[in-house]
């Protein structure tokens, strides 16, 4: 073999890497294309016994409770729709400012909660049935 001279001037050139193009062919053989093969669907044919359960269904009602002011409501007693009569009550709070009020020697300021509303507890009631529905407690 001499300087200058490929090893085997008979042999092609090996293929580059990538498709051929259209028109040329380069020994390659085509390839099968893979097509998904479509299977019949698995059908069970044997009945299986059912059985039917019947269901009671509860239907249940959510209102929303007033606080502060008369809201309308139903009647859990006595089943009627009604707008709440409203009482003021003394309650925790009430109390919580009247011994605050009496640790620190205000003898005469200790029963002012008891003649504000807005330190008291909402009590609503049916106007119908005059059962209490719902009691609003300040916090």
């Amino acid at each position: 073999m001499e300087k200058g001279q490929p090893p085997y001037p008979t042999m092609p050139a090996p293929p580059y890497p990538g498709p051929p193009g259209p028109h040329v062919n380069m020994g390659y053989q085509n390839q099968p294309m893979h097509q998904p093969i479509q299977q019949p669907a698995y059908q069970f044919n044997q009945q299986q016994p059912q059985m039917v359960h019947p269901v009671n269904q509860v239907v249940v009602v959510v209102q929303q409770l007033p606080t502060e002011v008369p809201g309308q409501m139903v009647c859990p007693h006595c089943r009627s729709t009604v707008v709440t009569k409203v009482n003021y009550v003394s309650g925790l709070l009430t109390w919580l400012i009247c011994g605050i009020l009496g640790v620190f020697l205000c003898w005469l300021c200790c029963i002012i909660p008891f003649f504000v509303d807005s330190v008291k507890d909402v009590e609503h009631s049916c106007p119908s049935c005059n059962r209490v529905l719902h009691i609003h407690k300040r916090s």
